[in-house]
């Protein structure tokens, strides 16, 4: 592993955080791309509800002041796009999502015949133990009805 540059300040390509925060260029983009794009699209949808709720919050707190609520909601949308774009190119999160995307490539997955079987398998017995565990419950009812422990 290679040393890493010394101080707090410095980030990916020797540029100080804060000026990390307003270059377009995007780190290893051929790499994770699908674990990227998929996290992206996550995190923007968060961000897109958030801000349809808060506009309409703000528009039915502020009586008439539409153009006030529009403009918080679209400021706080772009700058909620724009982080999104940046974390996912961020080098330390981009690189855990690229290894996340390695690991989910050595998954092996079951064929559509297994995974029916074991999707019987569950609910059977989640039927099984729903009956008995309703049968003991019954059960232990009646025995401390009986005994007047419960009324």
């Amino acid at each position: 592993m290679a040393k890493q540059k010394s101080g707090a300040a410095t980030a990916a390509g020797g540029r100080g955080v804060i000026a990390n925060n307003f270059v377009f260029t995007r780190y290893k983009r051929t790499q994770g791309r699908v674990t990227r794009q998929l996290t992206a699209a996550a995190v923007s949808l968060i961000v897109l509800f958030g801000t349809y709720t808060l506009y309409y919050k703000l528009l039915s707190e502020s009586q008439g002041a539409a153009r006030m609520a529009l403009g918080v909601s679209l400021g706080i949308t772009f700058l909620g796009l724009w982080t999104t774009y940046r974390i996912i190119h961020w080098p330390r999160f981009a690189d855990f999502l690229i290894s996340v995307e390695a690991e989910m490539d050595k998954v092996t997955w079951s064929d559509w015949g297994e995974l029916k079987r074991a999707t019987v398998v569950v609910l059977v017995t989640m039927v099984i133990l729903t009956a008995v565990l309703f049968l003991f419950d019954v059960f232990w009812q009646r025995v401390f009805t009986s005994t007047g422990v419960l009324f």
